[in-house]
């Protein structure tokens, strides 16, 4: 069986570009890791996600992702207040980002983890369109404090990469690199 450690509703919808048949059981570790750069967290937790799954289910295939925002060498995780979310848009407006996932797909065969990263321009925002946007409660469950598929808002201009690893799963690489 294939197992998705995650909770994320957009992830249980890119999964399925890859499997039919598939159960969550999200992963609860300790986010909080130190001493270990932007561009590596996303690796490591996704492995620490797999493998605190995997433990108790060592007959099925696991698959974890962890994916994060970067923006001038900061780390933007999840914003916690609508003040948060506010000054994350303001950043990263007008101005370009990277999003980097990590995953790590584990059973008794194989374990392949990897990390693919996507560049993302963001379109120049106003004050009005920034507060309209956290208001409707969408940035808060998404790193950065945006999400790409939110297309009624036009955030974001172009990316150079994976759209699917944007929204938080990289389908194709997965694909390629685990099936």
């Amino acid at each position: 069986m294939m197992i998705l450690a995650s909770q994320s509703p957009r992830r249980k919808e890119l999964i399925r570009k890859l499997v039919d048949d598939f159960i969550v059981i999200p992963a609860d570790i300790d986010e909080n890791v130190k001493n270990v750069a932007p561009s590596d967290l996303p690796a490591l937790l996704s492995k620490l996600k797999a493998y605190s799954i995997f433990a108790t289910h060592p007959n099925d295939t696991v698959l974890a992702c962890d994916t994060v925002v970067i923006h001038k060498g900061e780390l933007m995780g999840k914003p916690k207040s609508k003040e948060e979310a506010i000054s994350m848009l303001k950043k990263l407006s007008g101005d370009k980002h990277v999003v980097l996932s990590g995953y790590t797909f584990i059973n008794k065969n194989k374990e392949i983890t990897r990390s693919v990263k996507t560049v993302v321009h963001f379109n120049k925002l106003s004050d009005e369109t920034i507060l309209k946007y956290v208001e409707s409660g969408s940035p808060m469950d998404k790193a950065g404090g945006y999400g790409i598929q939110d297309k009624e808002y036009n955030l974001v201009d172009y990316i150079e990469g994976s759209l699917d690893n944007v929204i938080g799963l990289p389908v194709e690489d997965i694909k390629k690199h685990c099936f």
